[in-house]
């Protein structure tokens, strides 16, 4: 089912299994309740934490996502997704990529999912009230923790070495411990002007207590355009220093010190009318000592965006998970961890292009899917084009990849992107399929 989902990737079983026969028993296996997907995403875990262990470190992403499953009718056993108003139903996701130090996706090394029960409609102070008397089991932030501590568990058992990143939502006092715990490294983007401890028993905010000295470098940090974003080069300020946040343990006054490095970036006199400026202000357990070093933390966070893309490419950009027409939660999540595998696949395939192109189309393709893309391209080459029989670079065959897809060069606006990668891959997989039958044949 994972080949034929990577064949011909689709939220929807049918789009993925056109012979009666073989849909049928993809509903039965996804339906019968007898397949695990904790053990599926067990599995993911082992093969990213090998691929890990031959880095130095790796990047490891945690990100929160939701599921959009349209259930106008409330009849299936799925939870409130987005604003209470909009009344979406679906279920949340917490996966967490590998990702190695050049940007190149490795792995999921796991997906937590959970139903979130309908609650009533409260105000913002009102939630705060309640969530602080609450134990962290009764939180949703025990997704984050228990996301954490498998991701951990696969990585000692493979020596993986990480560096965890997470956005704002993680700036929480339980994640930011349970990162601590595990010995790894770790970067949290604060959400939060936190208490710390200064000269003596003084207690200051965070960000005032940094504005206060002067800043110890600056550097130009590439952006890329986006939604409501234009492409610059942002003139980052930086500062940063060794601090002790003073963090409450539960529902007393008491506090627990937390010693973490703070870097805050900053965006100064290169933001376009109209925008925010890049603002970064960063709780990293690495000791930084230098302008490189703080480059480092950025950089480092700059990586988390990956899990992003990965989810979007998931979600609505190849995979279109949104799409299936499931009707229980756990066959769902059966069939979404078969396409996350192939999601990080399909986003592996556009960064080793534009990060290691040099590398052989072997290192990700098998010896059928380059033969039967020489093969393609030759079909559809320019006159003046000469296509050898040797094995073409990862950055060659994954362009003409995607020009099987319809990607037509500077034209489309970049680089491969997600969409046209998927579409390549859909005309290659059966012709590559078609080879190794020749093949077998005497």
């Amino acid at each position: 089912m994972a080949r034929r989902a990577a064949k011909l990737p689709s939220g929807r079983i049918s789009e993925v299994f056109a012979e009666d026969k073989e849909r049928q028993g993809a509903y039965d296996l996804l339906e019968s309740g007898r397949v695990d997907p904790a053990v599926l995403a067990g599995t993911l875990g082992e093969v990213t934490a090998h691929r890990s262990a031959q880095e130095p470190f790796v990047f490891v992403a945690v990100d929160g996502s939701s599921v959009n499953l349209g259930d106008q009718s409330s009849c299936k056993n799925f939870g409130s997704v987005g604003s209470l108003r909009q009344g979406a139903r679906g279920l949340k996701v917490i996966s967490a990529l590998a990702v190695n130090p050049e940007g190149v996706p490795l792995g999921l090394f796991t997906q937590v999912w959970w139903s979130r029960m309908h609650a009533r409609r409260q105000t913002a102070k009102q939630r705060r009230r309640r969530n602080h008397k609450r134990k962290v089991e009764d939180k949703e932030t025990r997704y984050w923790l228990e996301a954490i501590e498998q991701t951990t568990a696969c990585a000692r058992a493979a020596n993986a070495k990480l560096w965890f990143q997470l956005d704002r939502e993680a700036d929480n006092r339980d994640v930011l411990f349970k990162l601590a715990q595990t010995g790894q490294q770790f970067t949290v983007r604060s959400s939060w002007d936190r208490v710390v401890e200064a000269t003596g028993n003084d207690r200051q905010h965070l960000r005032q207590w940094l504005s206060q000295k002067a800043p110890r470098g600056r550097y130009l940090l590439p952006i890329s355009a986006g939604p409501n974003r234009m492409a610059r080069s942002a003139r980052m300020v930086v500062r940063w220093a060794c601090v002790v946040l003073r963090l409450r343990t539960g529902q007393s006054h008491q506090t627990r010190p937390l010693r973490v490095t703070a870097v805050w970036a900053r965006e100064q006199g290169t933001c376009p009318r109209g925008e925010k400026p890049v603002d970064w202000l960063l709780l990293t357990s690495v000791s930084v000592r230098s302008l490189q070093g703080a480059q480092a933390v950025v950089t480092g966070y700059a990586r988390r965006w990956r899990v992003e893309e990965m989810h979007k490419t998931w979600k609505t950009g190849a995979c279109n998970v949104e799409q299936t027409q499931l009707r229980s939660s756990q066959a769902v999540k059966v069939w979404a961890t078969l396409l996350a595998a192939v999601a990080v696949r399909i986003e592996r395939l556009k960064f080793l292009s534009r990060n290691a192109p040099e590398q052989p189309a072997s290192t990700e393709l098998t010896s059928h899917e380059i033969r039967a893309l020489i093969l393609l391209k030759r079909q559809a080459k320019k006159r003046t084009e000469v296509i050898p029989d040797t094995i073409p670079s990862i950055g060659q065959a994954t362009v003409w990849i995607a020009e099987l897809g319809g990607y037509t060069g500077k034209s489309s606006g970049g680089p491969p992107g997600s969409i046209t990668i998927r579409r390549g891959l859909e005309r290659l997989q059966p012709a590559a399929a078609l080879l190794k039958a020749l093949e077998s044949e005497p």
